[in-house]
């Protein structure tokens, strides 16, 4: 089976190569290699690698940005991944996309199933809806949606990262702790979707990510316990807890945002687990 990852660069994509079964030949294209917004630029990477999947990797993450730069973020999210689907449909190629729990209002109190209603609050929420969307209108028949929540990887920038940064430079940090999902190792991740890459036949939308339910707050004092003891930290400091109304961003998140796994065939495990594991590598 040949594999096409498209968004090289980011941490899902880097983690597929470097999970990729034996049985599979995978490429991975970033921008310098496939202009996602030009059907012509997927077309010509499609006649280069002939691939049998195609796993899109790539989005505009950037959550704040993307309230002041709405064009560029429903570009990547949402026009270029309606133009993937429609040369996977024309070439008959599966295709894996990746989304995200801010499809979701947040006004739940039980984790999101995959047949809820979709209600962003944000632009970022809204421009991956609007991917969706553009892949159930244009391949329904051999595609499917992964939604997962607040990934992480020991590659590239993510919160486990930064807070590592901050935590060794601040006396101090003020973490929000009533915003409440799950993290998700990237890696973890990328196993789930290889497997999904080689399943028989797919549901249109599965829900994906590690066990458990954490605040960022929780995320936070977790990451300190398991770094400090790691020796990757060499003190510990105060981490308080405060609302979101006290940490103002240009976008809103969802309060909650847990999404329900039910039966998707993966082999998860808690997130502290996978958490410890991912430290440990950095180590």
């Amino acid at each position: 089976m040949n594999a096409l990852i498209v968004g090289k660069n980011g941490q899902v994509a880097w983690e597929l190569v470097q999970t990729c079964p034996e049985n599979i030949k995978a490429v991975a294209l970033g921008r310098d290699d496939i202009d996602i917004t030009s059907q012509e630029s997927i077309e010509n990477a499609i006649s280069a690698h002939m691939p049998n999947i195609i796993i899109n990797a790539s989005a505009y993450t950037a959550v704040d940005k993307a309230e002041s730069d709405q064009e560029n973020a429903y570009l990547i999210n949402a026009t270029a991944t309606e133009l993937l689907a429609k040369s996977a449909c024309k070439h008959n190629i599966r295709l894996l996309h990746i989304s995200t729990d801010f499809v979701f209002n947040g006004n739940k109190s039980m984790p999101y199933r995959v047949n809820d209603s979709a209600s962003p609050i944000n632009v970022y929420g809204a421009s991956k809806l609007a991917g969706e969307e553009a892949i159930k209108r244009n391949y329904p028949e051999n595609s499917s949606i992964v939604r997962t929540s607040w990934v992480y990887s020991s590659h590239g920038n993510n919160f486990v990262k930064t807070m590592l940064r901050l935590m060794s430079e601040k006396a101090e940090l003020n973490v929000v702790s009533d915003q409440i999902g799950c993290p998700t190792n990237a890696k973890g991740l990328a196993k789930y979707l290889w497997q999904l890459a080689e399943q028989e036949s797919l549901e249109q939308v599965y829900h994906y990510s590690d066990l458990g339910v954490a605040s960022w707050y929780d995320f936070a004092v977790a990451i300190q316990d398991i770094a400090f003891g790691e020796g990757l930290l060499d003190k510990k400091i105060p981490i308080k807890p405060i609302p979101a109304s006290a940490y103002s961003t240009p976008a809103r998140r969802p309060q909650f945002s847990l999404l329900f796994l039910g039966f998707n065939g993966a082999k998860s495990v808690h997130w502290v687990h996978h958490l410890n594991d991912m430290l440990t590598s950095l180590k």
